[in-house]
């Protein structure tokens, strides 16, 4: 028979102390082994944890490469792209003495006076050099900034023409002009400017030790000078066909990349050498009088100017638009 006495209470057990219910519970049921271990009064310090010494990556090392040949020249440029290159020419500069422009002279042929403000004239000459600038700048060339004036005939107005050209280009405030009077049988520039005479173009080309920039003129008009004609010759298409005019007409635009020239050639169906010429510039206008030059002449004008890339025709002396058009009134000026 099952016996059912009490359980005996805590205070009863053989020395077993006051506890929480588990260790009372352990007493009673013989659980003893399974009691927690004693707590220590002092904890010992935790172990130090000891890092493993990680070896760094071991460094690259640069493998000499083969040495490769710079040119010299290259390497200057690199270091020093906005300076000029030693090989390039010395820029050719003009003369500085001014030679006055005979203003009256000017006013009684009907040309540009620079002074008189914006007339009708000055406004037409500025639209035909600004299409001429344009030209040059997109060509990017010495020779497109060579510009050659010629006509058929005489008389049809090239010299009138190169002549307010020039003047017109003069105004820029970046560049500058040189107009050459290359009409070496008949030349005018001097005495349409009134200018005093002396060697010029042909004078250049007819001596090899000769330099064509002592032959420039300067003038009282900021950015225009004078080239003139030179001595007269029988002689002057077979200086023009010579290697030497390449080498002066160089000379004219060598170091200065905003001056154009202007050359006031012979009349194309008259004299050859507008056709030597127009082998050495980039740009020409052949001027037509509009009430006498005939369609024929301005065809067989264009095969003789053919070796220049770029050929305008510049209508001389009209007297009726059909847009109605007047410069120069808009700024009170008219003629």
């Amino acid at each position: 028979m099952t016996e059912h006495s009490k359980i005996p209470l805590p205070s009863e057990t053989d020395g077993l102390p006051d506890g929480s219910l588990f260790e009372r519970a352990s007493g009673v049921f013989g659980l003893d082994p399974f009691r927690s271990a004693p707590v220590p009064g002092v904890l010992a310090d935790a172990p130090v944890k000891r890092t493993r010494a990680v070896q760094p990556p071991p460094k690259a090392v640069a493998v000499p490469a083969e040495p490769v040949a710079v040119p010299q020249q290259s390497v200057a440029d690199h270091q020093a792209p906005h300076r000029a290159k030693v090989n390039d020419p010395p820029a050719v500069r003009f003369g500085a003495v001014r030679h006055p422009i005979d203003r009256e002279r000017l006013r009684e042929r009907g040309l540009i006076v620079p002074e008189a403000g914006a007339t009708e004239l000055l406004e037409e000459f500025r639209i035909i050099k600004r299409q001429v600038l344009a030209a040059a700048q997109a060509a990017g060339d010495a020779a497109a900034r060579r510009v050659l004036i010629c006509s058929p005939l005489p008389g049809d107005g090239k010299t009138f023409c190169a002549t307010n050209l020039a003047i017109a280009m003069a105004g820029e405030r970046d560049g500058e002009v040189l107009l050459v009077d290359a009409d070496f049988a008949k030349p005018s520039i001097l005495s349409t400017l009134g200018l005093p005479k002396g060697p010029g173009l042909m004078d250049a080309l007819a001596d090899d030790s000769a330099n064509v920039e002592e032959f420039v003129m300067a003038t009282d008009i900021p950015g225009l000078f004078v080239l003139p004609a030179g001595t007269q010759t029988t002689a002057d298409s077979e200086h023009l066909a010579s290697a030497r005019t390449a080498e002066v007409l160089d000379r004219l635009t060598r170091g200065a990349p905003t001056r154009m020239v202007v050359f006031d050639s012979p009349p194309a169906l008259a004299a050859s050498p507008a056709a030597d010429l127009a082998r050495h510039v980039g740009q020409a206008l052949l001027v037509a009088r509009a009430d006498r030059t005939g369609r024929t002449a301005i065809e067989d004008s264009i095969r003789l100017l053919s070796a220049c890339p770029d050929i305008k025709l510049l209508l001389n002396a009209t007297h009726f638009s059909p847009s109605g058009r007047r410069f120069g009134t808009y700024y009170g000026y008219e003629g």
